[in-house]
């Protein structure tokens, strides 16, 4: 397997990585609730879990 005879100097390295760069985080406001969060995730509001704007749990007290 061929490997590099010398070694690339850190521009070299450097230009190959410009492209890489973090990504801010999309948000969206859920139409029931009014409240930021991340799209495509499900958020807790006021003890629910709400998804696309729908209850898909809520938090029931315990049993003893």
């Amino acid at each position: 397997m061929p490997n590099p005879k010398r070694r690339h100097s850190q521009q070299r390295s450097a230009k190959r990585r410009t492209h890489y760069k973090a990504a801010s985080a999309t948000l969206s406001t859920d139409s029931t609730t009014g409240e930021t969060h991340l799209r495509h995730r499900a958020h807790v509001s006021e003890g629910k879990l709400y998804y696309k704007g729908k209850v898909v749990a809520e938090n029931s007290p315990v049993k003893k």
